[in-house]
Order: structure tokens, then C-alpha cells, then sequence
């Protein structure tokens, strides 16, 4: 039975993916069952054919958002559609369908579409729970990160790993190309900052993909009591970390293009500042400025309401003079391999309030400069003008170690 089983499951991975890809090829890409394989990156998610025969007859719990495709068709959808019982859904900030704004709290409800469970871990919940699991065979984790510390999705990953290793559940991660691989830069979250956008000591931007993460976060013991999560890798294929990759599906309401992907390591620092990144509009993380920099600066922009983006974004219905990044050369910053301070010090310079420039009390939707860079240094260090060398030769030895642990995780060259 067990061999006719899996004589059946190739064809039937076939047929149902003309439906849901429009081509076989994308996901029949085991070394099994294709002789050539295709060219260019392949998604965990879309190697179907090297996990579905696992996911048969358990009752799945996913972990997913917006960005979980298989080919151009929802991940749960697909799997639904090849079998599988997947009986919850787990949704992380923004929502399982993507469409809550920053920061916005998620409710526990159900999925339209499907009748799926979904339950919220960006609310009440930030792991799943022991009844949460109760009926539940095998967790699969596929959403796509952009590899900085303060993006939300890894501390999800950690939450999920932590309830899977305290009910003995296995976690399977379909993983995705990091688009920001490559750089592996900034301070080291110092103990004493720990917060919702910095879990992990770690720099700013990581460099790893969500797969290599896992087992970071499995061997450097962030699991409490010493505890290890069972983990399934599906690996990526054809990939490695200085590969360009643009993201099929965006991975939140504010960066909606590859431009503000590739930006958000340098841009998102200013969010500890006066300074609008863009929120409340519709060209969030390529654009910054304040109302305060008229005459310094010609570009101008005017941040207002939008719903599912940016309800009360700061400097709302005011007019913000600064930079315009949107045709920012980003190949720079991969030559680089090194965030963008020179933005940071030179809007310093020119904001003629200095003594706001990171007070927090000037708006509630400021947030924690301290908190964002992972260190206290580095707010004294723009204050006090330090040249970039300065800054960065204070990331060290830190910065150094990390990155020789980081070797010891990596999957991809």
C-alpha cells in the first residue's frame, strides 16, 4: 500500500499543480523525480514534492501570512487542495492575509475563505498555547523575513519554536531567500535592551535566512531550560546569501516595493528620530523628512491617513522636506555590505532642533532610538558628530564574534 502510495503522489502533485501553478516544474523539483533541475532560486515551499509525503495523514498547523505561496497560489490553499488536513492556522503582525496595519493587534478568528481557525500570535497570544496544539500533529513555518533584527518575524519563529519544543511538536520550515542577506552589520543588541523589535543579541541586520536562523536560535540555547525544538528544513535550492531576490509578494503594508525592502536595514533606524519615513503614504521606507527641514531640502511629501497602512502616522496632513531615496542606487549597498549611516548624520546636521531630533515626547509614533539600534551608544555617538569609522569601530569585537558563530548555522554559501 505504502509503494503504491508513493507511485500515485508525484502524479497527483502533477495534476493538482497545473491548477494552482500552471506548472509542474516549479514544485516536481526533488533530485527524485526531475533529471534537470530548473535554473534560478526554488523556495522551500515550492519543493512540494519533498515534504508532502511527511505532511500526509497529520494534522497540520501552519504558521503564515501574505507571502506563503506556493507559486502564485496561498500556501494553505495549495496544501488543502493536495490533502493535506491542515486544521489551524497560526497568524503573526499583520495578520494571516497581511492587511493590518503596524504595530495594530490581532484578533483570534476565522478564515473565510477556508472556514480555517486562524489564531493571532501578534495579540493576546504571542506563542501558541498547550490547547492550542492539543490537536496537532506537525507545525509548518513559511513566511518570508527581510533579515533585520527589529522585523517581527523572528521573534515569531522563537515563539513558535519554544511551544513546539515544551509540547514535543515538530516544526517544519519551508524556507525563503533573505533579501537582505548580505549584509551582516550593526551593533549587538546589548542585555539590557531587550524588546519587541530586539529578542536576540544579534546585529541589525543578520544575514541569514529564516531556516539558518532556527538553528541559531536552537543552538545558541534562546529556547528557555536548555530545551531544543525538532526541526525539518526544507531547503532552498540554488541560492545563496549575495543572490539578489525580489520578493514575489510583499512581506507588510509598508514595504511594498523591493525598493523599500532593500532600504528598510538603513531607513527603519529612522523611526527613533522626528524624521517621517513615509509612513502615510504610499512610498513608505524610500522617502524621509520633517516639517522642520523646509528650505533645507526642495523634495517634500504629506503623510495622511490609510487605512490598513498607517491610520495616525507621524507628521500627519503636514508637509515633510527631506530626502527622496525611491531611485537610490541600492547596488551600493550591496557592494558595501554595510548599512547607510551617512543618511542619519546628515539630516542631523540640518534638523535645527537638535534637542528633538530623538525626544520621544514630541509623538507617541516616535519610537525608541535606543530600542531600534540595539545600543545607547549610538544616539550619543550622531549627537556628538563621530565619523562613521568612529561608530563602527565601536561595534567591534562584537560584531566580529557574531558573524564566526554565524558560520556555524549557515545552510547556504
Amino acid at each position: 500500500m505504502k509503494k503504491a502510495l508513493f507511485i500515485f503522489l508525484p502524479l497527483q502533485i502533477a495534476i493538482i499543480s497545473f491548477i494552482i501553478l500552471g506548472n509542474p516544474i516549479a514544485v516536481l523539483s526533488s533530485k527524485h523525480n526531475l533529471k534537470k533541475k530548473p535554473k534560478g532560486i526554488i523556495t522551500g515551499a515550492d519543493q512540494v514534492s519533498e515534504y508532502l509525503p511527511y505532511l500526509k495523514d497529520k494534522r497540520i498547523a501552519m504558521v503564515v501570512n501574505q507571502t506563503s505561496i506556493i507559486g502564485k497560489t496561498p500556501s494553505v490553499d495549495s496544501l488543502l487542495a493536495l490533502g493535506i488536513n491542515v486544521v489551524k492556522v497560526f497568524g503573526p503582525e499583520h495578520g494571516f492575509r497581511g492587511n493590518a496595519s503596524n504595530g495594530a493587534k490581532v484578533e483570534d478568528n476565522t478564515d473565510p475563505k477556508t472556514g480555517i481557525p486562524i489564531i493571532s500570535l501578534y495579540g493576546k497570544n504571542k506563542k501558541p498555547s498547550k490547547e492550542h496544539l492539543a490537536n496537532v500533529d506537525l507545525v509548518v513555518f513559511d513566511i518570508q523575513d527581510v533579515g533585520c533584527r527589529f522585523y517581527t518575524y523572528i521573534n515569531t519563529l522563537n515563539h513558535v519554536m519554544e511551544a513546539c519544543a515544551e509540547n514535543n511538536k515538530e516544526l517544519v520550515i519551508l524556507d525563503r531567500p533573505n533579501p537582505n542577506g548580505y549584509i551582516v552589520d550593526g551593533p549587538i543588541l546589548e542585555d539590557d535592551l531587550h524588546s519587541g523589535i530586539g529578542m536576540h543579541r544579534i546585529p541589525i541586520t543578520h544575514g541569514m535566512t529564516m531556516g539558518e536562523f532556527a538553528q541559531m536560535i536552537n543552538g545558541e540555547g534562546w529556547i528557555p531550560n536548555n530545551m531544543k525544538c525538532k526541526l525539518r528544513i526544507i531547503k532552498l535550492a540554488n541560492y545563496n546569501h549575495d543572490m539578489s531576490y525580489e520578493l514575489p509578494v510583499f512581506p507588510s503594508p509598508n514595504l511594498n516595493s523591493q525598493q523599500s525592502i532593500l532600504l528598510y536595514p538603513s531607513i527603519c533606524l529612522f523611526e527613533g528620530t522626528i524624521l517621517s519615513q513615509g509612513r502615510g503614504t504610499y512610498i513608505p521606507f524610500t522617502v524621509l523628512g520633517a516639517p522642520a527641514l523646509k528650505g533645507k531640502y526642495e523634495f517634500h511629501f504629506k503623510p495622511v491617513s490609510i487605512k490598513g497602512m498607517s491610520e495616525t502616522p507621524l507628521h500627519q496632513n503636514e508637509e515633510c522636506y527631506g530626502l527622496d531615496l525611491r531611485k537610490y542606487d541600492t547596488s551600493e549597498l550591496r557592494k558595501s555590505k554595510k548599512l547607510n549611516l551617512k543618511w542619519m548624520m546628515e539630516l542631523y546636521k540640518a534638523y535645527p532642533y537638535k534637542e528633538k531630533f530623538f525626544d520621544r515626547s514630541q509623538s507617541k509614533q516616535m519610537g525608541d532610538i535606543n530600542l531600534l539600534a540595539g545600543t545607547r551608544n549610538f544616539k550619543q555617538q550622531i549627537i556628538d558628530g563621530k565619523s562613521e569609522e568612529e561608530i563602527r569601530k565601536s561595534w567591534e569585537p562584537d560584531l566580529s564574534e557574531y558573524k564566526t558563530v554565524r558560520k556555524k548555522y549557515l545552510l547556504y554559501p
